[in-house]
Parts: structure tokens; C-alpha cells; sequence
């Protein structure tokens, strides 16, 4: 006997699928952060966690995104040999019109983030189409659906190698993780793909993200199976690199480490990592003719009672808009500042505009004199908001404009997310400026640090637009000084001594 699924029942179910992993964190996510939490021993990663948890609670109460990069959709369907859709269109472009109608969503509008074009125009689509889909036709008269947005500070660490088959795979995840930096903001889960061929790989890697995240209950129980022995191998090994939450040092990189394989070119051994970010965001439901999937969020009940407020104490408050240069000099590496006052918001694009215009020697929108500049790309405001959620995104990806920023224009100052690279951290110790991180992964709740916005140029660019944002106790760490120091090679480093330190060896 057949199944029918309906067009709408499909639409409908994407649609509500990407409007609730945006607001909602899986489960198994909370609780296993929420572990990592107690146990963390390093003040500023466990900070961090404190605004993720928190940031994921005001979330689920407010229906806000947990983070502003709402993420490329991906769709896992598999389709049993006895459904038929009641549709003339096609799969594709029923999923995308479930993506549509989810990201335009005028009670929680998601950032359009999906350029067409990636070559030359990489024109925004506005509605975050097209989805990637994946379809797979099995036995039965069901379709099993997986939906899953992810942000492109995550995608963007996947690695993907040709192993000899004598080599080995946890060498190869230990020597890569620390070249992923923190730009996927840590703690999350890596997912692992090994066998087929490269793209089945990477295809692996990412659907073991999919997965319940259940380290805790297998450490509990130990290991049945050589596989779940090398997950553990991994998570205790990849952990113990000290990289920590957000790459500040501490006990806590991966919840979880997933691996699905499958058989392979005896002379290839394809291997594909991919990790998942503090915006840990998917869903899994059926589809079996009765309608559309009835998503289930978790009770408030389920969050630990951790309720991140600006530690005065513990902070120094900082007046943007009378900042000076000699200020930003005494900032000590790793140091907690609540920033109150105006600064201006700009990313990639912004900063590619500005470097042509200065290029012709065409005045800038923005005078970037004294002042501090904060890489977003906020979600649209709603209701009584004067900007949606608006986190960090990832900071390297303006290390070939930061010379050119604090030389040519007078900027002060950076915010954004994770570490900086060489010539960035260079550029920053010749100027005497300084890198503040914020914690991606709490993008709502640094929203709530910000009483004001306007745009001031390039509003064509939409969420990359240079925003002015008037902000009170906006939490960020001293990430470098102005002498280059960086805290993203100093915690690691220390953590890494601190766990080295109480692993026992084996006697022989």
C-alpha cells in the first residue's frame, strides 16, 4: 500500500523545522554542555560557557536564534520505495520553499546568509535558498527527514584528507585540530567520515552530526566495539590539546566525536572531518501521510540554573566614546571589559568596499577615527528589538584588511570571534591596538547589550552593512594586546602543560 505525501505537508515541515533549530538546542546538546560547565576548571572558558547556556535559555523563552549565522540548510530525506508525493514540483524545490517560507518568517525573520554566484557576483538570494539536499531511497512507506542549518564559521574548519591506509587517523585529527583554530566555536562535536571515496567521506562526516550526542552515557557504560573505543580515544585526546571553549584554554574542546565508515579502494583512505559549532542546530522527524511533523521543544525545565549577568567585579568598564589610545595599551591580555557607548559594526564585504575606495582615494561613508569596529552580520530586529540577535563571526576572515584598517583609516580596535593570524596580531602590536573576542554562540544575548542601531553606509550589503551600534556592558575579553599577545596561544598552551601535568603514565 501506498503513502501519499502532500506538497504542504513537506513544505510545511521544513518550514517549521529551520524556524525551531533556530531557536532551540538540541537536548542532548544542553545537557552534555551543561556537564562541561561543572567541570571546567579555566575561569575564562567557563565565562564562555556560562553566556552559551544562558544565550540558549533566553532563546528558547524569547523564540530568537540562538545564533545570527542562521546557516545553509541541509535536508536528509530518505524516501521509502512505497511513498508517492502529491506534487508537480520537485523535491528540491519543495525543500526550498520550506526554507523559504521559514527564513521570511515575520515573527523570527532568519539571516538570509546564501549568495548565488559564488564566483563572481555572489549575489544574496534574500531567502537563504537553495537548500543541499541529500536523497536516499530505501525500503518501507515512510519518509525520514533530517533537517540542519550550519554556519559558516564550522563549515569553513572542515578538512578533508587522502590518507595512506598504514596511516594513522588519530594522528592526523590530532595534528588538524589545532590548525582549525576557534573559529568554529568550541565546545561542539566533530563529526568523522572515513572510506568510499572523497566525497562519500565528507557526505559521512557531515551526517554523523546528525547523531545524538551521547560521550557521557559511553563513558559511562565503556566501550563495546573497537569503533566506540577509538571515539573515546579522540574525545579524550582532542580534549587534552587544551584548546578549550572558544580557544581561550581549558578542559572542554569536544562533546563528542562521531565516525561512520565505509569500505573503501584498498589503496585510498579517504578522510573527512567536519566540526559542529556552539550553535549545535538539527531535528529529526517522519513523514508518513498523517500530516506535517509535530516538533517537540524541550521543556525550560531541561536548561542547567545558569543565568550569565556582567561581572563589575571582575571587569573593567570601558567608555567607547571618550576611548584613547593610551587606554587600549593597558589592556592585559585575557582581560574581561563591559563596553559601553558607540561602535561601529562592519565584515567582509564592508571591508572589501573600503579597500577599493581607498584604492581610488574616494572619502569613506564611515570616519573610523578613535573608533572600535565590531565584525557582524546582525538578524533583523522584530517587535520591540533595535537588533536582532547579532554574535560575532569569525575574525581571520578580516586579517588581510587589518593593516590596511588601523593604518589608513584610524581605527582603534577590533571585536569579532576567535583567534587572529600572524600578520593580523603583527599589524595589531606595530599600531598599538588591540583584538577583543566576543563569545560566538551567544548572539541573542549580546543583543541585549545593544540599545541602539542605524546604518551608516553601504546599505546595500544588507546584514554586511556598517552598522552604528550604541551599547551598554557588551562582554568581551582582551584577546590581543597592543604588545601582540594573544590569548588564543597563551590558554591553550597553559592548559595544555595543566593536563599534560595529571595524566599518570602506564608502568611497564
Amino acid at each position: 500500500m501506498m503513502t501519499t505525501i502532500t506538497e504542504h505537508d513537506l513544505i510545511q515541515s521544513i518550514e517549521d523545522a529551520v524556524q525551531f533549530i533556530s531557536i532551540y538546542h538540541p537536548l542532548d546538546y544542553i545537557q552534555h554542555l551543561a556537564r562541561a560547565y561543572e567541570l571546567e576548571e579555566s575561569p575564562a572558558a567557563r565565562d564562555a560557557i556560562a553566556q552559551i547556556l544562558t544565550n540558549s535559555r533566553l532563546c528558547a523563552e524569547g523564540h530568537r536564534p540562538i545564533c545570527q549565522d542562521t546557516g545553509i540548510v541541509n535536508v536528509f530525506l530518505k524516501i521509502g520505495m512505497d511513498v508517492r508525493f502529491d506534487t508537480r514540483r520537485s523535491l528540491q524545490e519543495l525543500c526550498d520553499e520550506g526554507v523559504r517560507r521559514g527564513y521570511t518568517n515575520p515573527d523570527n525573520p532568519l539571516r538570509a546568509s546564501v549568495l548565488d554566484d559564488p564566483l563572481f557576483t555572489r549575489r544574496n538570494t534574500r531567502d537563504n535558498t537553495p537548500c543541499v539536499l541529500q536523497v536516499e531511497l530505501v525500503p518501507g512507506d515512510t519518509v525520514d527527514v533530517q533537517v540542519a542549518a550550519k554556519g559558516g564559521g564550522s563549515e569553513n574548519k572542515t578538512k578533508f584528507a587522502m590518507l595512506n591506509p598504514s596511516e594513522s587517523l588519530v594522528d592526523w585529527v590530532l595534528k588538524t585540530v589545532p590548525l582549525m583554530g576557534a573559529g568554529w566555536c568550541p565546545p561542539g562535536m566533530l563529526g568523522i567520515g572515513v572510506g568510499g571515496t572523497a566525497e562519500k567521506a565528507m557526505l559521512m562526516a557531515k551526517q554523523s552530526l546528525m547523531q545524538d550526542i551521547d560521550m557521557y552515557e559511553l563513558l559511562q557504560r565503556g566501550p563495546q566495539n573497537k569503533l566506540e573505543e577509538l571515539r573515546i580515544d579522540l574525545y579524550q585526546k582532542v580534549n587534552a590539546l587544551g584548546i578549550g571553549a572558544q580557544g581561550l584554554g581549558g578542559l572542554t574542546t569536544v562533546l563528542d566525536v562521531k565516525i561512520l565508515t565505509c569500505p573503501t579502494h584498498a589503496a585510498s583512505k579517504p578522510v573527512a572531518m567536519i566540526p559542529n559549532c556552539a550553535a549545535t542546530r538539527h531535528v529529526h522527524f517522519t513523514l508518513d501521510g498523517n500530516g506535517p511533523a509535530a516538533l517537540q521543544p524541550p521543556a525550560l525545565s531541561e536548561w542547567p540554573e545558569v543565568h550569565w549577568k556582567p561581572d563589575y567585579k571582575a571587569s573593567r568598564q570601558v567608555n567607547l566614546d571618550t576611548l584613547t589610545r593610551e587606554q587600549v595599551a593597558s589592556w592585559k591580555p585575557g582581560e574581561r571589559l563591559l563596553l559601553s557607548g558607540r561602535i561601529l559594526t562592519g565584515r567582509d564585504a564592508a571591508h572589501k568596499r573600503i579597500q577599493d575606495m581607498l584604492a581610488r582615494d574616494e572619502s569613506l561613508p564611515v570616519d573610523f577615527r578613535g573608533r572600535v569596529i565590531y565584525y557582524v552580520g546582525p538578524v533583523d530586529p522584530v517587535r520591540d528589538e533595535v537588533v536582532g540577535p547579532a554574535g560575532p563571526t569569525t575574525s581571520t576572515r578580516m586579517d588581510a584588511f587589518t593593516d590596511m584598517m588601523l593604518g589608513q583609516t584610524g581605527l582603534l580596535a577590533m571585536i569579532g570571534k576567535a583567534e587572529r593570524g600572524p600578520a593580523a596580531i603583527e599589524a595589531i602590536r606595530q599600531h598599538g591596538s588591540a583584538y577583543l573576542m566576543a563569545v560566538g554562540g551567544s548572539a541573542y544575548l549580546v543583543s541585549k547589550a545593544i540599545r541602539s542601531a542605524r546604518v551608516l553606509g553601504f546599505e546595500d550589503l544588507g546584514m554586511e552593512a556598517i552598522y552604528e551600534f550604541e551599547v551598554r556592558d557588551m562582554p568581551v575579553t582582551v584577546a590581543v594586546d597592543a604588545q601582540g599577545t594573544s590569548v588564543h596561544q597563551t590558554g591553550p598552551r597553559e592548559w595544555r602543560e595543566r593536563i599534560a601535568a595529571r595524566i599518570v603514565p602506564v608502568q611497564a
